[in-house]
């Protein structure tokens, strides 16, 4: 989803295949044996990390901005993708971990939704008064957090971050990035 959000905002034109992850088309592993989703085959160079998707569009071609953006949004994105990540998959999938503390592992993600709140007190955005690179690596993992228990979510005492949410899923940005696609053949 994130590096769909910096494709739209890029304007970098890719030629989008859709697979299920669960019958990776043989042309999909080739090109790259992770199989992971997202990859951008770009001549003979493969990026197949989200971020770097985002890092690479933006790089090519960043009109909002987007990575105009303080040090300190990295460290968010760290921490996004480090320990808050860890809880959230720990949380949402505790069924594929052994003596998994569900409770202990929503308290864990609670504290970046905490820090992140606090950061939207007085503005919309994380990193500024627009959205930046950290808004738009955050806000999918945010949405995946809040969906795996949305009235739990929604009963927290985090209006900054529930508003920017909410904002990031009333989108029109959203609406075209989550389109449907078919299924490629290869």
């Amino acid at each position: 989803m994130r590096a769909r959000l910096a494709l739209d905002a890029s304007g970098v034109e890719v030629v989008h295949r859709e697979i299920l992850l669960r019958d990776k088309p043989d042309a999909f592993l080739a090109a790259s044996p992770k199989g992971t989703v997202p990859v951008v085959v770009d001549g003979k160079s493969i990026i197949d990390e989200s971020l770097d998707v985002m890092l690479w569009a933006l790089g090519q071609n960043d009109p909002e901005g987007w990575l105009d953006m303080p040090d300190e949004g990295h460290d968010l994105i760290r921490e996004n993708d480090g320990p808050f990540k860890t809880a959230l998959d720990r949380f949402k999938y505790h069924t594929r971990y052994e003596d998994v503390d569900v409770e202990g592992e929503r308290r864990n993600a609670a504290r970046f939704l905490t820090k992140l709140n606090g950061m939207l007190g007085d503005t919309s955005f994380l990193c500024g008064q627009s959205a930046r690179l950290a808004d738009m690596a955050i806000f999918p993992f945010i949405r995946q957090f809040a969906n795996a228990d949305r009235v739990w979510f929604d009963a927290q005492p985090l209006p900054g971050l529930q508003n920017w949410l909410d904002r990031h899923l009333s989108s029109e940005r959203f609406a075209r990035i989550m389109v449907k696609h078919p299924l490629w053949q290869a």
